[in-house]
């Protein structure tokens, strides 16, 4: 059986309460984000191939803590290693960056990069690259040098950080636009189809917001008044604990929903979701979608469900421009935009008409790089759907102004565990990843210089099938080695 190491939070098949989410890490088992969960879960499904067992890494190949001794356990474990990334060219990502390239220049098997984008600063709609320091640029190009000598090419999610790249020696021979996975979760066959004619003030659709766009402030009050079955879906780690409990987050400005006092929240109408599947079914079931969060959108559409992004940054302009999603830039945008008014404008013939072109693309970067997957002949896993189905996984987290008897349930159940387990430390200890650090010390020189094991062979060079032998072989002598 082929064995795929996936950068992921969570295996999507593994039930993670919204408390252990929030607790396991610092930021949350999603990394900061619950966006996260959509991208690394659509690639799940898509190289969820029969024969073939996908492991979630839960973001320990980036974390502190890595060592050899991990690596050596990819190596002798898995046959290939997937990373999906999202805006990873980053300042605030460096260090995460820094440590996931070190892993990746001990592994000798293939690793293929899914996605991956940048980000500048603020207002980067003018200034769309980070910084050009020394340590930021060397960082990325170790980083895409160390992908290469693996793969074939490495995938981009758009023509922003495609230019990026090229400033930094690396040209179209090697980087593909491929755009977000998440809206290949269902392969070359999705469309988008307005479900009503426009939307009234009795309208069910849903909000998402970056609390640094102030914008947003005017907006989601003025929209809480207006619609009275408007949901608002967080995404931060921020807003989790604010719904599990109460705690709000630092300087947060009165207009925006992350206090208890706000009118969304008093009126139970936020929910925040710690499963990709369980988020895109709700949101199946919705109207609309808008707001400026680029995953909020896309999980949306993912799920047939109309949206609109409200463009505030390079890194979500790229994707919107990529999938010719309907959008609005913020900058000049009135306060007084209305979802009614975006619904209208939101028009998807290029979205649709483009879809299967970017499809094809993208699945033929999958195949360049020696990754099968379900929608090629023979490779489908119709069963992937009904058995996340079946899990049982967390139901969205309510606020704590809920009336809903089941909800109020949850609510008591989670005050007494966290009572009886002791605070959040003992907390984290309840869910374990599932490839944990094995229990030496980490090399945190080795990490930091970039001291790495010779690595014995390339791949970058070798065709796809020539790839998948070595592959196949090195598993078959990891498997003798443990029987012996």
């Amino acid at each position: 059986m082929t064995r795929v190491l996936l950068r992921s939070a969570k295996d999507p098949f593994t039930p993670v309460s919204p408390e252990h989410s929030l607790a396991l890490y610092k930021q949350g088992i999603f990394g900061r984000n619950v966006g996260n969960l959509v991208f690394t879960e659509a690639v799940h499904k898509l190289v969820s191939v029969p024969g073939t067992e996908v492991v979630s890494n839960s973001f320990l190949s980036e974390r502190p803590g890595v060592d050899q001794a991990y690596v050596d356990r990819i190596n002798e474990q898995f046959d290939l290693f997937v990373v999906p990334l999202a805006n990873a060219f980053r300042p605030t990502f460096l260090e995460n960056l820094k440590r996931l390239t070190w892993v990746i220049e001990n592994l000798r098997i293939p690793v293929v990069v899914v996605g991956v984008g940048v980000a500048g600063a603020g207002g980067s709609l003018d200034n769309p690259f980070p910084p050009a320091t020394d340590e930021m640029s060397g960082a990325v190009r170790r980083f895409v040098r160390a992908v290469l000598a693996r793969s074939a090419t490495i995938g981009v999610r758009g023509e922003i950080t495609a230019a990026y790249l090229a400033e930094l020696g690396f040209g179209d021979d090697v980087v593909e636009v491929v755009g977000c996975p998440s809206l290949f979760r269902d392969g070359p066959n999705l469309r988008i189809t307005k479900r009503v004619a426009e939307l009234t003030p009795e309208s069910s659709f849903t909000i998402n917001i970056s609390p640094y766009v102030l914008l947003m402030d005017e907006v989601a009050t003025r929209h809480a008044k207006r619609y009275p079955n408007m949901v608002y879906l967080p995404q931060d780690d921020t807003d989790l604990r604010l719904l599990l409990w109460g705690v709000e987050p630092d300087n947060v400005r009165p207009g925006m929903p992350h206090h208890t006092a706000h009118q969304l929240y008093r009126e139970d109408r936020i929910r925040f979701f710690v499963d990709a599947s369980t988020w895109m079914r709700y949101l199946s079931e919705r109207e609309f979608s808008f707001g400026t969060r680029i995953h909020g959108n896309i999980v949306a559409l993912a799920a047939g469900t109309p949206a609109h992004v409200l463009v505030h940054d390079s890194r979500t302009l790229e994707l919107a421009r990529y999938h010719d999603i309907p959008h609005t830039m913020v900058p000049g945008l009135s306060p007084e935009v209305d979802a009614a008014d975006l619904y209208a404008q939101s028009d998807y013939t290029a979205f649709n008409a483009g879809h299967t072109q970017r499809w094809d693309r993208f699945a033929g970067f999958l195949e360049r790089n020696g990754i099968e997957h379900i929608f090629q002949p023979g490779k489908a896993n119709p069963d992937y759907d009904k058995r996340l189905d079946a899990v049982g996984l967390a139901p969205p987290v309510t606020t704590l102004m809920t009336t809903d008897p089941e909800a109020r349930e949850r609510i008591t159940a989670r005050v007494a565990e966290l009572y009886a387990l002791g605070g959040l430390r003992s907390l984290r200890k309840a869910h374990k990843p599932q490839i944990p650090f094995p229990h030496t010390a980490a090399p945190k020189e080795a990490v930091a210089t970039g001291e790495r094991r010779p690595v014995p062979s390339a791949v970058r060079h070798l065709p796809a099938p020539v790839r998948s032998a070595l592959r196949r072989s090195r598993a078959l002598a990891g498997r003798l080695r443990r029987q012996s």
